[in-house]
């Protein structure tokens, strides 16, 4: 999700569940390449019609006036993600599930339902965020999209209490995809919940190693480390966090 919070410094075994930034999803790197509400296809009089008015969105999409043939999937996929980027979740979802529902191809269709559940899960709706994954895999379990479902899949079911599911498929994601670096830490992540803080580590290891490098992982790592009796190596990997996180901060104030 785009928004992901910082852990805290509670102890995995104190009962509560400690925030976690989880993956986004296919299609949110920047740049955003341009996008035309008013696609040429559904020819809307914008005199008449404001077309980031989600009711006129609607209207515009609905099936029983547009025929899939007069839509073009893949823009409304652009529009959905640009929709996410403004942080108008409810217009993403609606956007998203008429692009997934009016193609013909799967892979358009996969996409859209990945990004209509992360929209859902900006917006807490954890249960229509796991339906959207899993019409997702439905499609197809094992394409270029499957392992961002299984990965983000896992995080709305433990955001819904159902923890024993979420580290089923955060596993699946590594499967379908071992270099996918973000579903490795969320891998890392579940398993040091369980108190497997070894294993953990090796999963947060693998993540470091296939580039997704960031604050949140190595605090990860560094909670685990302390759990294990390392306590000099986690204290050593919490200042390299902080410190990037320190460049961070400083390169937005230059």
């Amino acid at each position: 999700m785009t928004d992901g919070s910082d852990r805290d410094d509670r102890d995995a075994g104190d009962g509560e569940r400690r925030p976690h930034r989880f993956s986004e999803g296919q299609g949110f790197e920047d740049p955003y390449e341009g996008f035309d509400l008013d696609p040429p296809e559904l020819d809307v009089d914008l005199s008449k019609v404001d077309p980031v008015d989600s009711r006129a969105l609607t209207d515009m999409l609905d099936e029983r006036q547009v025929p899939s043939d007069a839509v073009d999937a893949d823009q409304l996929v652009d529009v959905g993600l640009e929709y996410i980027q403004i942080n108008r979740y409810e217009q993403a979802t609606e956007t998203l599930e008429r692009a997934a529902r009016l193609t013909d191809d799967d892979g358009t269709a996969q996409e859209a339902w990945v990004n209509k559940g992360a929209a859902h899960a900006e917006l807490e709706e954890y249960d229509e965020a796991i339906g959207a994954y899993r019409e997702a895999l439905h499609i197809d379990d094992d394409s270029e999209h499957a392992a961002t479902a299984e990965t983000n899949l896992a995080y709305a079911l433990w955001e819904a209490g159902r923890t024993e599911q979420a580290l089923e498929h955060a596993e699946r994601a590594v499967e379908v995809d071992p270099r996918f670096g973000q579903a490795w830490y969320n891998r890392g992540f579940f398993l040091a919940e369980r108190g497997l803080n070894q294993d953990a580590v090796n999963c947060l290891d693998n993540a470091i190693r296939l580039g997704f490098n960031n604050p949140e992982v190595l605090e990860e790592k560094a909670a685990a480390l302390e759990q294990l009796g390392e306590e000099e190596e986690a204290e050593r990997i919490a200042e390299e966090a902080e410190e990037i996180r320190k460049r961070a901060e400083q390169r937005l104030v230059e």
